[in-house]
């Protein structure tokens, strides 16, 4: 078990930590931060490079600390977080990812959740520093907080779409 848990950990955390260089380098196919603030511009998020960061470092220090198995209920809810957000951009598009949909990121919170429940196992970080086994309600709130700031940042940083002229008193009539 412990074997593939550290399998697991690190695959998944190196994902989700290459998310994030991407974000705010030219490294692992970036368009540098420049590229990553108009991403995010583009998506609806107010705050350009401010966010590109914080969503960048959120991924690059998750998804390290996750491969690592160090801090792994915390580090789980940073993944949660970030890739929550993710999901719901892509939401409108479907579940499928071949129609740019949020299977991905779902997949992505629900692994990081799977590892908060589990622990990261024998091969960790976590172990080695006598930090196993974390207190459940440790893990149970990692895994609300996760998702729930996920929604909270889309709600406080994204702006909603302009109603087009000429709908708007169409639509207070239906």
């Amino acid at each position: 078990m412990d074997a593939g848990l550290f399998v697991l950990r690190v695959v998944v955390g190196l994902l989700i930590a290459g998310h994030g260089v991407q974000k705010v380098s030219f490294l692992l196919g970036g368009q540098g931060l420049a590229g990553g603030t108009e991403e995010f511009r583009r998506d609806g998020f107010r705050g350009g490079r401010l966010t590109a960061l914080a969503a960048g470092g959120s991924q690059l220090g998750a998804g390290l600390f996750l491969a690592a198995g160090l801090l792994t209920p915390p580090a789980a809810m940073a993944a949660m977080g970030v890739m929550t957000v993710a999901g719901t951009v892509k939401r409108p598009k479907g579940l499928w990812v071949q129609n740019d949909g949020y299977e991905y990121p779902l997949v992505l919170v629900v692994v990081s959740a799977s590892l908060a429940l589990t622990g990261p196992g024998d091969w960790s970080l976590d172990r080695v520093l006598g930090l196993t086994p974390w207190p459940g309600w440790l893990v149970g709130a990692a895994i609300v907080a996760g998702p729930a700031s996920g929604l909270l940042t889309r709600l406080v940083l994204h702006t909603p779409e302009p109603v087009p002229e000429g709908t708007r008193h169409a639509r207070l009539a239906d």
